[in-house]
């Protein structure tokens, strides 16, 4: 019987252990590999269950926390435990890992290799999301990296080799960076630990000179901004997307993204708070311009698969948006979109790859008519459509609204310009959705048959989302909130304790002084 103590690294490494498994099975049993993989994605989706049954979602506290000694020379310890931030990015991990391994019963080739890259990416990215070392959460988050590397090289389409190379350089520089700033802030704060509750607690009383802090926030914040990924640095997600197989960038789209928005609100808000309050503007900045160009590029787009890839940058500009306006709103709506984008994208490409496997062309002139001959695909495209452009009752609707309200309580300049994103998101989505779904449908589109049982059985669970998010937004946000206004605490505390530090060292007879003597 599981106890709270171990409850997380089981969620952690159950996938791992059944990625052994598969590799016991013989090559030839395609149908036992596959068994064994659907297994143990099920199961660690009732154990994430049995998790979010026992969270209290009433404290800020970390919960469910495991600590243990495992380099005690220098400080690393296997520590992991969740709160409200994590707590829905892991349900989605687990969520989306059962959809996409069904969806992969089509591999063909090498379909061993494939569903072991699968499970090993899976402990990769909940060994993200449960992480509070810094060296564990380095570790993890490199591990990710190998098995969507050969996913995309294996399996994917005709520039694999490129998209491969490219998604991985682009992280892994990333990645060099902030294992510079680890090790320094190890160094910095003197508290020979990489245990971040204890680095936060450090700080807390014993804050950084302001240089340091933003030398240290500028090294973490250029990996997440690679992982997100912000604008200019978004180049590698179009080829990745588009090479990768459907399996592949739903789970990069749904799950891999958010490692880097994830990033921010886990490191950098709390171990650098004047620096994110000193960024804000030009993050912010950046963030709309992501909103606007990725929606501008998404529309004039082809290709249904980069056309989705190039909104997700429109879509996590919302997130950066609101997750700098570093208010209440704002952070609600950017991790409550971290979770809708991962749903209605992850949608999105799920069923541009229905339609791949039928045509084998992911072309939007190829394509029209499709609503005559496949209504139940028409049906279920509109909605997650809906979605993602944000139509109220929706889930895309509520993170929207929320990261724009944050937005423009921060900066109303901004907060307008962003919203210009929800027009054009309209915009390209519809223009697509008029070519594919309307007009007369031609050749081989007159033979093309309607969706399946065992495709609906991936995309319903996917819109029932859409609609528990949209309809009852409470249950997944009261979850988080403790865990936001905690950090906003915190944030202001640090900040007030930084500017008291200031004002105690100023001589008297300062501009300041006078001024209040006058």
């Amino acid at each position: 019987m599981l106890d709270n103590r171990s409850i997380i690294t089981a969620l952690t490494f159950l996938p791992l252990v059944f990625a052994l498994l598969v590799l016991v099975v013989p090559n030839e049993q395609v149908k036992g590999i596959r068994t064994v993989a659907m297994l143990g994605t099920v199961a660690n989706f009732v154990l994430s269950i049995l998790m979010l049954i026992g969270f209290d979602g009433n404290t800020a506290r970390m919960q469910f926390q495991q600590s243990v000694p495992w380099i005690p020379n220098f400080g690393i310890n296997y520590h992991v435990g969740i709160d409200g931030i994590s707590l829905w990015l892991i349900m989605l991990t687990t969520f989306l890992s059962v959809i996409v391994v069904g969806f992969s019963f089509n591999i063909k080739v090498r379909v061993k290799e494939y569903m072991f890259f699968m499970l090993l990416l899976q402990t990769g990215m909940i060994g993200v999301f449960v992480s509070l070392d810094l060296i564990l959460f380095y570790l993890f988050w490199e591990a990710m990296l190998i098995p969507m590397y050969f996913l995309i090289g294996i399996w994917g389409g005709e520039r694999r080799i490129y998209a491969s190379l490219k998604f991985f350089l682009y992280t892994f520089f990333g990645s060099v960076l902030m294992l510079i700033a680890i090790i320094s802030l190890y160094n910095l704060t003197g508290a020979r630990t990489f245990d971040l509750v204890e680095i936060q607690n450090q700080l807390a009383t014993q804050g950084l000179p302001h240089a340091q802090e933003m030398w240290l926030f500028a090294a973490f914040a250029l990996a997440f901004a690679i992982k997100v990924p912000m604008f200019p640095f978004h180049t590698w997600l179009p080829d990745a997307h588009v090479e990768a197989p459907t399996a592949g960038s739903v789970i990069l789209a749904g799950v891999l993204l958010k490692m880097g928005t994830y990033g921010f609100m886990r490191f950098c808000l709390p171990l650098f708070p004047d620096a994110s309050q000193a960024a804000a503007g030009v993050i912010m900045t950046i963030a709309v311009i992501g909103i606007i160009y990725g929606a501008i590029v998404a529309t004039v787009q082809p290709d249904m698969k980069k056309l989705v890839a190039y909104s997700s940058v429109s879509h996590l500009g919302f997130v950066m948006l609101g997750l700098f306006a570093l208010n209440e709103q704002g952070l609600t709506g950017s991790l409550i979109q971290q979770v809708n984008h991962g749903i209605s994208t992850g949608a999105l490409f799920l069923l541009v790859g229905f339609v791949y496997e039928r045509r084998h062309t992911r072309m939007i002139e190829d394509y029209g008519g499709l609503k005559r001959v496949m209504p139940l695909y028409a049906a279920c495209f509109m909605i997650i459509m809906l979605s993602s452009i944000g139509l109220p009752g929706t889930n895309g609707f509520i993170g929207e609204i929320l990261c724009l309200l944050g937005g423009f309580q921060a900066n109303s300049v901004l907060g307008i310009l962003g919203a210009t994103g929800l027009v054009l998101g309209a915009v390209y989505m519809l223009w697509m959705f008029q070519r594919v779904f309307y007009g007369k449908a031609e050749g081989a589109n007159l033979k093309m048959k309607d969706l399946n049982y065992g495709e609906l059985a991936m995309i319903i669970p996917l819109i029932i989302m859409v609609f528990w998010i949209g309809l009852r937004p409470g249950y997944f946000i009261d979850k988080m909130r403790p865990s936001i206004n905690n950090m906003i605490m915190q944030k202001e505390k640090r900040i007030d304790a930084t500017w008291k530090s200031l004002e105690s060292s100023m001589p008297s007879g300062t501009p300041k002084d006078t001024e209040v003597a006058n």
